[in-house]
């Protein structure tokens, strides 16, 4: 059985370039493209891992997060913010927030995945 994968991100390039990705390498992918339907998504599907952009026009992804978080979701899943914020500070706001991880954009297409699944793995050690 396939991985489900939920991307939360209002970029059509950007989504393209994350689905074509994990699709490639296997993945099933699910996707939304606001903080609201993301969010709905989430709870409606229980994907393993989602991937969160954090500048959505309607909640940021530090929101969907604690949302997330605190909203029952199984607690295995992996939440890993990617993100073009990459000022100091802005990983621990994504961890503090409920992420398990975060991945700098623009993404590398050569890394990507196994950068996914390090954070998946470890996460689910703990």
């Amino acid at each position: 059985m396939k991985t489900n994968i939920l991307i939360i991100e209002d970029n059509e390039h950007n989504m393209y370039m994350l689905s074509y990705l994990l699709e490639k390498n296997g993945y099933h992918v699910l996707k939304a493209y606001s903080g609201v339907e993301g969010f709905q998504m989430a709870h409606d599907h229980k994907p393993e891992i989602i991937l969160i952009d954090i500048q959505l026009p309607d909640m940021d992804g530090y929101e969907i997060c604690v949302k997330l978080r605190h909203n029952g979701i199984p607690k295995n899943t992996t939440i890993i913010t990617v993100t073009s914020y990459a000022m100091g500070g802005d990983r621990e706001k994504s961890l503090e927030a409920g992420a398990d991880g975060y991945i700098e954009k623009p993404i590398n297409p050569d890394t990507f995945i196994s950068k996914m699944v390090s954070i998946h793995r470890n996460k689910n050690k703990k």
